[in-house]
């Protein structure tokens, strides 16, 4: 992709080390959200101690119950997974993510639209913002550009950003998309959900990106728009943001 010339207004800052640590955090979510559970991403989430050793200090109700429901399965969980756990695990995630069988899609598209169908104006809306970074999806018609793990994805990729992360950038990009509807994703699954494992990441996941919205808006000393004038900004034609190339994080991961 050509890059073109530009002036980037100097972004406000977070420390790096702290920037590292939340884009880390957020590409476990975007794995547990995208991939069926298995004994190579329970592996890699014990290895990284996740979710006890988050940087991210979340207190609310949600976020203790998600954590402790998220840790205690990756914990108890046989390894490798018994052909009952495995197939239990399979059914749970075949229900949120491939056959909508508990009413909580994983797309914003069926949450913000009024006829809650899939690939919506919100997955082109997502997509030219990633589009402006460098990003796109492997395959928007197995996966949309809406899915739940590829805006984590997103937003972890702009905290990585060096040398200074454009911050704004993932905070107005959590308020037009992903706090409009993951609260209410991860409460759904949480109680109608057959697993710890699903029913702790969805609370979980909810409750970090809420916190993680409030680390943003202290070190940008702006506060959180209000969802009435999320809603107005909605239906104003947006600028397009800079054109900043963006480093790949070698990981478990690869990259879009």
């Amino acid at each position: 992709m050509k890059e073109e010339a530009h002036e980037i207004e100097k972004p406000a800052k977070l420390p790096a080390g702290l920037c590292l640590a939340l884009s880390d955090e957020l590409q476990a979510l975007a794995l547990i959200h995208r991939r069926e559970a298995s004994d190579t991403l329970l592996d890699y989430l014990r290895d990284a101690g996740f979710p006890q050793n988050m940087s991210l200090k979340l207190v609310s109700d949600d976020a203790r119950t998600g954590a402790e429901l998220l840790g205690g399965a990756i914990l108890d969980l046989s390894s490798p997974l018994s052909p009952g756990e495995s197939d239990e695990l399979a059914a749970d995630y075949a229900a949120i993510y491939l056959n909508h069988g508990y009413q909580a899609s994983p797309y914003e598209s069926v949450w913000l639209t009024e006829e809650h169908l899939t690939q919506q104006e919100p997955m082109f809306q997502v997509r030219q913002q990633y589009r402006t970074y460098g990003l796109a999806v492997p395959d928007w018609r197995i996966i949309p550009d809406d899915h739940i793990s590829f805006q984590l994805e997103f937003i972890s990729r702009v905290l990585a950003l060096k040398p200074d992360p454009p911050i704004n950038v993932a905070a107005e990009f959590m308020d037009q998309h992903l706090l409009r509807w993951v609260g209410e994703f991860g409460a759904r699954i949480s109680v109608r959900c057959a697993t710890p494992f699903y029913a702790g990441a969805a609370l979980l996941t909810a409750a970090y990106c809420d916190t993680l919205r409030d680390i943003l808006a202290a070190a940008l000393g702006t506060a959180r728009p209000a969802p009435e004038e999320i809603e107005k900004r909605d239906k104003e034609s947006g600028e397009a943001e800079p054109r900043i190339p963006l480093v790949y994080i070698p990981g478990t991961e690869p990259s879009w």
